[in-house]
């Protein structure tokens, strides 16, 4: 009986991400302004050009028509979060190019450990 609890632990403890339940999601258009600063300086990362478009959503009220909110970004703390999140997730390099180079229309999937960023056509 013990061995069996043991095992039950053992994969229960192992949760693959692609299982974790997804927290909240939004659609936002990376605009022209998401790509600087506060101080007018250009983003050079496509995880900054992101944080970016929430803090201008959140913080300073400029948004684009096609940005969404989200339960999660709103919170500073969490903001600081998204490029270690981004990380984790799934961001091709197809997508950092489309961001860094372009305003894409890009989906945001948010999971408590990792986020997952798609670009729409």
């Amino acid at each position: 009986m013990k061995a069996l609890l043991l095992i039950a632990a053992i994969f229960g403890a192992s949760v693959p991400a692609s299982a974790q339940q997804m927290l909240d999601s939004y659609t936002a258009r990376l605009s022209t302004a998401d790509h600087f600063n506060s101080n007018g300086a250009r983003l050079t990362s496509a995880a900054a050009v992101i944080r970016q478009d929430r803090a201008n959503f959140y913080v300073f009220g400029s948004s684009d028509v096609e940005d969404e909110a989200d339960s999660f970004f709103h919170d500073k703390a969490n903001r600081a979060k998204l490029e270690r999140m981004l990380n984790r997730g799934t961001f091709s390099p197809s997508a950092k190019r489309a961001i860094l180079n372009g305003t894409p229309l890009i989906h945001v999937e948010i999971y408590r450990d990792f986020i997952n960023v798609y670009v729409n056509n």
